[in-house]
């Protein structure tokens, strides 16, 4: 594994606390019966999302009065292990590193066995809905990045 997101890999599968199971649907397999490539960045946005709804963020960006929205800056997955239809595959996800108006945001993605199948990361901004630049976090939506969440 050559991921340079992660230093010490013990430490960093230690860090996550969260995770959301998924089927591999046929028609996100190739002709083979593999999992598609593109497929891990759906699978990385269902996790985030409910991540993000977990710890209490999606509200206030759902809200249609509301300021601020996220976006992905970018994202990327390092592929480990192959795989196939009808497997769940569990998503981890955690912020790895909060900036002052982005967070790098971590996955970690497991077979049924406890197999590593891929990993990835991707950095997300808050960004305001009418200028389009960063808003800070406040202390608040730290907090909630670092708070513990359901396995």
């Amino acid at each position: 594994m050559k991921q340079t997101y992660i230093e010490n890999f013990e430490e960093w599968e230690k860090g996550f606390r969260f995770s959301v199971p998924v089927r591999v649907r046929f028609s996100e397999t190739d002709m083979y019966g593999h999992l598609n490539n593109t497929v891990t960045f759906t699978y990385f946005e269902q996790a985030r999302i409910d991540y993000l709804k977990e710890i209490g963020l999606m509200n206030d960006w759902l809200d249609p009065d509301g300021e601020c929205i996220p976006v992905v800056a970018d994202l990327q997955c390092d592929y480990v292990k192959q795989v196939f239809f009808n497997e769940t595959v569990n998503i981890y996800v955690k912020a790895n590193s909060i900036g002052t108006s982005s967070v790098d945001i971590h996955y970690m993605a497991k077979n049924e066995k406890g197999d590593l199948v891929f990993t990835g990361r991707g950095a997300m901004v808050q960004i305001s809905k009418k200028t389009g630049s960063g808003v800070a976090w406040t202390d608040h939506e730290k907090e909630l990045f670092c708070a513990k969440t359901r396995s």
